[in-house]
């Protein structure tokens, strides 16, 4: 079960609508904080694009998924993702196909709905190779970490605006370069030798909006986190967690832009998340040639019928 609720965290990017995906960007420089984190939700959840897919570009080319226990070597899985948010039919939100190739987690396939109506929660839907059965399951719990990760189930989808009171501190520019894992050749596999996965200089000097979002239930795992947002683009670098006044995590993120005329047409490149307590680090590398915004995909992807055929490498063209 551990290894499941990993691959439903991994594969889950898409929340029930808070925010519209009409939103519109702003005309001129923000001035609450709440107008921030909306803009912040939209890009994350990828509403500029009408799909977003993840797959392989090459024998090698995939998105990584890297953990490592301090002092110890990295577990490394690969897996493929597309989000289809191309739904008008006032029913559902978005569609969220996912699949391992490599790993522990291998031929784990997933289809995660998302519907328009708040009150409804996502439908989980996940092909389990070894007794080749699909399985729904709840919508898992906010706070619940990524089996083992640094990254929490609200941290990739499920934290909505309304669970936490923002205010907007004093602008900032970021300094010096988005951290990621440094990784050692020896601790590198066949998907990640060849892989750039160094630290991203290019946002030195960028103008951020600087927000703090308290958590309204009292006992959460966090007091308060601190997110850095560019002002043009909305993508956030790195948002900080504190508990009782002490410094317990932190998630940088680096992103690539599509070249859309939207703004905050963006895709991650990494995340990268580190635990301050036990030095536990996370990673997640996207690389920018496995990456396809606005493709036509077959609809079929996104069907449950799909899911059974993972196993016999069912290639999303």
């Amino acid at each position: 079960m551990k290894h499941i609720a990993l691959a439903l965290a991994i594969a889950t990017t898409s929340a029930v609508a808070s925010v519209p995906k009409d939103l519109a960007y702003p005309t001129a420089a923000l001035t609450t904080a709440d107008q921030v984190i909306d803009q912040v939700y939209y890009v994350n959840h990828f509403y500029p694009f009408t799909n977003y897919g993840i797959g392989r570009e090459g024998k090698n080319t995939i998105t990584t998924f890297i953990l490592r226990p301090k002092g110890k070597k990295p577990l490394t899985m690969t897996l493929e993702r597309y989000l289809n948010n191309d739904y008008s039919d006032g029913v559902y939100n978005a569609k969220d196909f996912a699949v391992f190739r490599s790993g522990k987690l291998k031929n784990l396939a997933f289809l995660i709905t998302d519907y328009v109506d708040p009150a409804k929660t996502q439908q989980f839907e996940i092909f389990i190779p070894s007794i080749r059965k699909i399985r729904r399951f709840a919508q898992p719990a906010r706070d619940d970490a990524w089996g083992g990760a640094d990254f929490t189930f609200g941290d990739v989808a499920l934290r909505k605006p309304h669970h936490e009171t923002h205010e907007l501190l004093p602008n900032e520019k970021y300094s010096g370069c988005i951290p990621s894992m440094d990784l050692p050749k020896n601790e590198r596999n066949k998907y990640t030798k060849k892989q750039n996965i160094t630290p991203d200089c290019s946002i030195d000097g960028t103008d951020l909006y600087v927000v703090k979002s308290t958590a309204k239930d009292a006992n959460w795992w966090y007091d308060y986190r601190i997110s850095y947002v560019d002002t043009k683009r909305f993508v956030d670098y790195k948002t900080t967690y504190f508990k009782n006044g002490e410094h317990i995590k932190t998630i940088n993120r680096s992103w690539h832009s599509a070249g859309l005329d939207d703004p905050r047409g963006n895709y991650w490149a990494y995340w990268y998340g580190k635990t301050l307590t036990t030095g536990h680090e996370s990673m997640a590398f996207v690389p920018k040639a496995a990456t396809r915004v606005n493709k036509d995909y077959k609809k079929k992807i996104w069907t449950t019928k799909l899911l059974k055929k993972i196993p016999k490498k069912f290639k999303f063209k």
